[in-house]
């Protein structure tokens, strides 16, 4: 079993299984939760279902976790919601490795692709897209909930949820699991959460396609499908 080579898929759903078990180990710390002994089904319902992104939750986000509990749920809604392949690839490009064949397979798995030609340049505009995205929309809420919360609690308040809503995973941090009530008659707030949620429901594969169709002049099937079902 340790001798066989696992394929793509498989290696994408041992990766997701590993990133929820080290997810649920880091929330299961007692720096992960404000009051209380932690709870290791909290903390694995928690981390399944921000790395598959979901928006289920058995606690309050905002009041049951630490600071360092919210960072870990932040990220693994980052990694679930854009790949593990994604930051794999980004680390390699940072540290200048190659990618090899088996990398460049499990790519083209993950992002439904039909060849290989040309994925790790897909993969470098998914990334600066998707950072891009989530940095000025952060940026957005932060300023603007400035004037109601303290500048660095509104900064960290702007990107979490920045990072929550483009990847769709629902989590919100404001407590009593109100999520975003507050804020129903704020135009800005609506707008930026609601742009967030429908760039990332409509997923980079088909932004991507949108962007060099004036080059290649088609769209695969996944892109003409996928706006007809958010629909």
């Amino acid at each position: 079993m340790y001798k066989r080579q696992l394929t793509p898929p498989q290696l994408l759903v041992v990766s997701f299984g590993v990133l929820i078990l080290i997810g649920s180990i880091l929330l299961s710390t007692p720096w992960a939760i404000k009051e209380g002994t932690p709870d290791w089904l909290t903390s694995i319902f928690t981390a399944t279902s921000a790395v598959c992104v979901t928006g289920l939750v058995v606690v309050d986000t905002g009041t049951h976790w630490s600071l360092f509990g919210q960072l870990v749920i932040m990220l693994l809604i980052q990694v679930g919601g854009l790949g593990i392949m994604s930051f794999a690839t980004f680390f390699a490009l940072l540290l200048g490795k190659r990618i090899y064949l088996k990398q460049r397979l499990v790519m083209q798995q993950a992002l439904n692709q039909p060849s290989i030609e040309g994925i790790v340049r897909i993969f470098r505009y998914l990334l600066i897209f998707s950072f891009a995205i989530e940095a000025i929309a952060g940026l957005i809420l932060a300023m603007h909930w400035s004037g109601s919360l303290d500048m660095p609690k509104a900064l960290w308040f702007g990107i979490f949820h920045s990072i929550s809503a483009f990847n769709n995973a629902g989590f919100d941090l404001f407590g009593g699991f109100s999520s975003l009530t507050t804020y129903t008659a704020d135009p800005i707030t609506n707008l930026v959460i609601s742009s967030l949620f429908i760039f990332g429901g409509l997923g980079f594969v088909v932004l991507y396609e949108i962007y060099t169709f004036r080059r290649n002049k088609r769209f695969s099937l996944h892109s003409k499908v996928v706006p007809w079902i958010n629909n």
